[in-house]
């Protein structure tokens, strides 16, 4: 008997399999890159997670109006609020895979794992990133008609007031996080006071109804130049060019504060690779852009732009930051 033909035939058709494996795959990127050539094929929707009017919603329609020049297609805004943001996270998480629909997100995307005991979607197995935009400066700041002028003197103020209120434009925000980890570094005891934004956070600041807050610097940012509200110190690695003379927290030894807000873009995560390349080269560009730059300042914001790569790393950096501040505070989502 001969051993050796079922061998031949063995290889024969591993060879034959391999073939069409390669020529699959083949056929796969082929069809990938024609379909990022032909894209955007149709109008495309960046999708707002929050109500019209807010930092987010103005720089979607900027970076929605200068893609749609570029590309010479229709882009429209639609704001899908509710959940704190939930609802429209969700919204394009399961939409078509086809960078058609793209959500223009916060911080709070990232947040929300280690705050929500069950979301409908999973950040990284549902969305893919596609560029930072921005970060968004939290400024700590009082009123005008507090003596305070300082994170020592607010902390001691604290210390010898207990229970004082300090506001923050939400439950479970970024600003609610920064409050709660400054009254355990601190060793602090203030009452929180949750407003529904920034807006009416920042009326009651005014009117010295509450002791301070973490603002962030797009909403604080006039009333700071007017003199009425009075910044203490900021959040981040590092001082922001709007406002230089303001130390950061770490430096006045507050440690857990280099963690900073951030906007950015998602598409669902089964979105052809070379379709995410394209939206993201071209978003980063606009962002970089001078027109993009002078567009993202004037609310405050610092641009970022960069790769879908560089995003992916910052939201799984953060993911683990952000979970340790969860952690250390007990902070609760709803």
């Amino acid at each position: 008997m001969n051993y050796h033909l079922p061998v031949r035939a063995l290889r024969a058709a591993t060879a034959a399999a391999l073939l069409a494996s390669i020529a699959v795959t083949a056929l796969c990127a082929s069809s990938h890159q024609a379909s990022a050539d032909s894209y955007p094929s149709r109008r495309i929707t960046f999708v707002v997670p929050y109500p019209a009017g807010g930092a987010t919603d103005v720089l979607a329609r900027l970076l929605a109006n200068k893609l749609s020049e570029s590309w010479k297609q229709a882009v429209v805004v639609e704001n899908k609020s509710g959940g704190g943001g939930v609802v429209g996270n969700d919204n394009v998480a399961k939409a078509q895979p086809d960078g058609h629909t793209v959500l223009v997100g916060i911080t709070q995307i990232i947040q929300a794992p280690s705050l929500v005991a069950k979301l409908p979607y999973d950040v990284f197995k549902d969305l893919a990133p596609v560029t930072q935009i921005s970060l968004s400066t939290i400024v700590l700041v009082v009123p005008e008609q507090q003596p305070i002028k300082s994170v020592k003197e607010l902390v001691d103020y604290a210390k010898a007031n207990p229970g004082k209120p300090y506001g923050t434009f939400g439950n479970a925000t970024t600003s609610h996080l920064y409050g709660e980890l400054l009254k355990k570094v601190a060793d602090v005891d203030m009452t929180h006071v949750p407003y529904r934004g920034s807006a009416p956070l920042t009326n009651d600041l005014l009117a010295n109804t509450v002791t301070s807050a973490f603002v962030d610097l797009t909403t604080a940012s006039p009333q700071i130049k007017a003199g009425k509200l009075r910044p203490l110190a900021v959040g981040g690695e590092k001082r922001r060019t709007a406002l230089p003379d303001v130390p950061t927290m770490a430096e006045l030894g507050y440690p857990g504060f280099e963690i900073e807000g951030w906007l950015g873009v998602f598409v669902p995560a089964a979105t052809p690779k070379e379709i995410v390349k394209k939206l993201s080269d071209e978003l980063a560009r606009i962002i970089a852009s001078p027109e993009g730059v002078a567009g993202i300042e004037t609310l405050s914001l610092v641009p970022v732009g960069g790769s879908a790569e560089t995003f992916e790393k910052v939201l799984r950096r953060d993911y683990e930051r952000w979970a340790e501040v969860v952690k250390a505070t007990g902070v609760k989502g709803e």
